[in-house]
């Protein structure tokens, strides 16, 4: 293998035609030869396609991702870094991200999904922190797709396969079909770990002369232009880009990651930075421009596993398990005492240099040489055009007086509980180990998970979430509703909000219907997170979710995690005890626009998504919060997909005991169908002792949050007078089947 690294390189001849080939446009390619002062060699030129790609430079989000708010009195690192840090107090921090790895997935579903868990989790101890959870937001085309099923069982395969091999537990996440995800699924996986306050870890190389140092698995071939392909529309042509999807090993990331944790406890390193996206190209020069310095790498010393590999395929390399880092001069030999206990290779393969340069070298020969600032400040950043679509005046119209409402109420709501996006998801997480580690305290299936912080009495709460039906018909009211709704998924199990994550994921950016739905969505997401004072702390944006010019919805996903001042205040949904109270808080409108309802049993996907009255919106919460923290709430439950009927439900067949059955006494003065399924946001359904109703109502007057007595819990029967009543255990035999009577 030794002689396959020195094997003599001839550098290709660059063409318009192999300009165009790395996605690289004409104007792209004469900014190039203006910032080196000469035409590109052939390895430089995969250089910047990686850099400048779309995936890597964020070219044409950047201008927008401003707007959102990144600050608070919580925030040790916001974007930028290979993840953001908040403050949880006792010394202690939480690292958290979420990424997409749509297209690999789509491609190779079992090594696309592992690989976008392993790529996470080392965004995570990247900084310095243990991981110890995992969540996901999963979207797949229609139900009956005829590839649908192989994709869903690859894609969960994945993720169990890695997650559950690195001891890393999968606590919570979410799955939903709709057809405009058929040839381009989305695979957003989000990692949260712990770390000491005074020991983060950034990814920034200083100190002329320091050694910069190779460490994990050996680079092949695979995920060669990763980013490239992340950063592009699919095509008919999609399935030859599988050789550009990773590899991943969990049992040698375990490896790695305790390495690397245990080396963050000397005092050997400067910085660290996971090979992701671009591989060694991006880590080492991203380090550099954070540092301000040069960076001068020795190709010849990169430890291979195939043999004749050429500077331009190991430079672009994306094989999984690697990571750089900048040790102190002098270190060398403890780093690598560290990593050749872990069975691991380190190797010292370059130098910080002062002269501000990405420089290469392959056998003695240069073969890259490059300012730093040309592949990081200086990237391209557009302003596209962006444009609201003239059809959609006509896809928000609605007129709920042409739809008649279903003669069997009861019938509908059997229908929503068994359809796909409502089903009980317990078929896809049972395959996850949600409870290694021995931390969590609420699994997968409630709002929320929660994590308990060990050592205090603290409890960390987590979720993923987003409409995109809601994005698809109003972007702006979408963006909003996808930070409110995760937001007051924590606050039903008593978590108060301390900082989000995204993944931003959309169509062509070329496409100016695309730009506006992005541009709309950035706003609402900033508004709502301004009025709840949650700061957006990390990230990631996916474009280019489409194939053949037809894109996906727009599909912002929001993580968002929480913090409990006291973990036995736990709540989770479900009823606990016959004889309680239940009571919503909030009001219901007649509110169908982009409902499940209306898309389930009408077919139809149109009008505008329930408004957002933001101080509603905080009053609801701040009295859900106030309850649990008073210790008087039995459950609480948000009011999402399928309306008020399907909560109510879920609350009663839920949990892990008996489905119990509920009466509800309606007299709201609305049609039937809108009272059950309308999905009119800042709704919790709770449940109290009798004895306690007075409190919580006197809660809810404080914070001005409408609170009204609806019905008890108890008996064997599901019923809302005078529109509904079922037998409770017929109701949960669909609910769960649903899923994976559709997969069989």
């Amino acid at each position: 293998m030794g002689e396959a690294k020195v094997k003599p390189f001839t550098q290709p001849p660059v063409t318009p035609e192999l300009v165009a080939s790395h996605g690289l446009t004409a104007e792209e390619y004469q900014k190039i030869v203006a910032l080196l002062g000469r035409e590109p060699n052939y390895t430089e030129l995969g250089v910047f396609s990686v850099m400048w790609s779309e995936h890597c430079s964020y070219k044409s989000s950047r201008h927008y991702l401003k707007q959102l708010p990144t600050e608070g009195p919580r925030v040790l690192q916001g974007p930028g870094e290979n993840a953001g840090v908040v403050d949880i107090g006792d010394g202690l921090a939480v690292a958290f991200k979420m990424e997409s790895h749509n297209h690999p997935s789509f491609i190779e579903p079992y090594q696309g999904a592992a690989t976008g868990v392993g790529g996470i989790l080392r965004d995570i101890f990247t900084m310095g922190a243990r991981p110890i959870a995992s969540l996901n937001s999963l979207r797949f085309g229609a139900v009956d797709h005829p590839r649908t099923r192989y994709l869903v069982s690859g894609v969960v395969a994945g993720i169990g396969g890695y997650g559950n091999c690195i001891g890393v537990p999968t606590v919570g996440g979410e799955v939903f079909f709709d057809a405009c995800y058929n040839a381009n699924i989305l695979v957003n996986a989000f990692a949260l770990g712990i770390a000491k306050k005074n020991r983060i870890f950034k990814g920034i190389a200083k100190g002329t002369g320091n050694p910069v140092i190779y460490v994990g698995s050996k680079t092949g071939r695979d995920g060669i232009h990763g980013a490239t392909m992340a950063s592009e529309s699919f095509s008919e042509e999609k399935e030859q880009r599988r050789p550009t999807v990773q590899v991943g090993d969990p049992f040698t990331e375990k490896l790695l990651l305790e390495a690397c944790l245990e080396l963050m406890e000397k005092d050997c390193i400067i910085g660290i930075q996971d090979m992701g996206a671009a591989g060694l190209t991006s880590s080492s020069s991203e380090m550099a421009g954070r540092g301000g310095c040069g960076i001068d790498i020795d190709l010849s010393s990169v430890p291979l596993r195939e043999a004749g590999m050429t500077p331009y395929e190991i430079l672009l390399s994306e094989s999984q398990e690697r990571m750089l880092l900048v040790a102190k001069k002098g270190k060398e030999k403890e780093v690598q005492r560290i990593f050749e206990k872990w069975d691991l290779d380190a190797v010292v393969i370059g130098r910080v240099t002062k002269d501000q340069q990405f420089r290469t070298r392959f056998g003695g020969v240069e073969v890259a040489r490059i300012p730093i600032g040309a592949l990081t400040k200086e990237a391209p950043v557009y302003l596209r055009a962006a444009s609201r679509p003239p059809h959609q005046d006509q896809l928000q119209h609605l007129d709920l007086s042409a739809i008649a409402t279903p003669a069997d109420l009861g019938a509908t709501l059997k229908e929503l509980l068994g359809s796909p996006n409502i089903a009980s998801k317990e078929w896809v997480y049972r395959q996850y180990d949600h409870y290694v580690r021995s931390n969590t305290v609420v699994a997968p299936g409630a709002d929320a998970a929660v994590i308990r912080i060990k050592g205090t009495k603290k409890a960390l709460a987590l979720t993923v979430d987003g409409n995109s039906r809601y994005c698809f018909l109003d972007p702006y009211v979408g963006g909003a509703l996808a930070v409110v709704e995760a937001a007051r998924n924590l606050a039903c199990v008593g978590a108060r909000p301390v900082g989000l994550t995204d993944c931003l994921n959309f169509g062509s950016p070329e496409n100016p219907a695309v730009m506006w739905q992005f541009a709309q969505v950035i706003r609402g997401m900033r508004d709502a997170c301004s009025a709840l004072k949650v700061p957006v702390v990390s990230g990631n944006v996916s474009f280019y979710n489409e194939t053949d010019g037809a894109p996906i919805y727009p599909t912002p996903t929001i993580g968002m995690v929480g913090l409990l001042s006291k973990v036995e205040r736990v709540v989770t949904p479900w009823f606990k005890s016959a004889g309680d109270i239940v009571v919503l808080l909030g009001r219901t409108r007649e509110e169908l626009g982009g409902s499940e309802y209306l898309k389930q049993i009408h077919g139809m996907i149109k009008g505008t998504p329930p408004w957002i009255d933001l101080k509603l919106e905080q009053a609801v919460q701040n009295c859900c919060l106030e309850a649990i923290d008073q210790g008087i709430l039995r459950s609480a439950h948000d009011v999402s997909d399928g309306g008020l009927a399907v909560t109510l439900a879920e609350c009663c067949i839920g949990g892990p005991d008996r489905p119990m059955g509920v009466r509800i006494e309606s007299h709201e003065m609305i049609r039937g169908d809108a009272l059950l399924f309308s999905e009119s946001q800042s709704r919790i359904v709770v449940s109290v002792k009798e004895s306690d109703v007075t409190e919580l109502e006197e809660i809810a007057a404080r914070h001005n949050a409408p609170a009204q007595v609806i019905g008890t819990t108890g008996g064997a029967r599901f019923v809302v007078q005078p529109l509904l009543q079922l037998p409770v255990e017929e109701l949960k035999s669909v609910w769960a089947t649903g899923l994976t009577a559709r997969l069989k």
